[in-house]
């Protein structure tokens, strides 16, 4: 799953050769990190890390989640816990145990699935202007990229300068990261 496809990214650039592929993509693959830094993993892939519990939380720092693989102890003083015997909050990141019992015997170590299980059509919309924007810093808008007016940004957003528009944020915003999460 991709935030865009090379097919997608060239519709939005309104440019049928094949010469710039690798750039065009090179340019998709950077876009990623950028989005993802607003609103968190888009796409999915699989977090192991070591999280210690509170009580009956257990947090997780990658969020949205969408699934747990396992959730194991580092001492061997602790038991590992079936994952049908926890429930995920998957925005929020936090695991619960059905029984009401504390994590105990942790550090824990967790596997899971971070992402949003597929791209919402507001944060691809987002991917393809931002790319649309980025594109235009080299090849200008005459080149496959539509009209000037991104380009020609007038009101910069303070620290990014132009490199992510206001009409790019203002799409993500509505998927933005809670605070306490990276």
């Amino acid at each position: 799953m991709a935030l865009l496809t090379l097919a997608e990214g060239k519709a939005q650039l309104d440019y049928d050769g094949d010469a710039n592929d690798a750039e065009i993509q090179a340019y998709i693959d950077a876009l990623t990190p950028v989005i993802e830094l607003h609103t968190g993993p888009v796409e999915n892939r699989t977090v192991t890390e070591t999280v210690t519990g509170r009580g009956p939380l257990l947090a997780l720092t990658q969020v949205p989640v969408v699934s747990v693989t396992s959730v194991t102890p580092q001492l061997s003083s602790g038991l590992a816990v079936n994952v049908s015997d926890v429930v995920l909050d998957p925005d929020a990141g936090v695991i619960r145990r059905l029984d009401g019992a504390s994590w105990s015997g942790g550090p824990w170590t967790a596997v899971y699935v971070a992402g949003r299980g597929g791209v919402p059509p507001t944060i691809n919309l987002a991917a393809r202007m931002l790319l649309q924007h980025l594109w235009r810093t080299q090849y200008g808008a005459a080149r496959g990229a539509g009209g000037a007016d991104d380009f020609n940004v007038n009101e910069p957003v303070i620290g990014y300068g132009y490199a992510i528009p206001n009409r790019v944020l203002h799409l993500l915003e509505a998927f933005k990261t809670p605070p306490g999460f990276a």
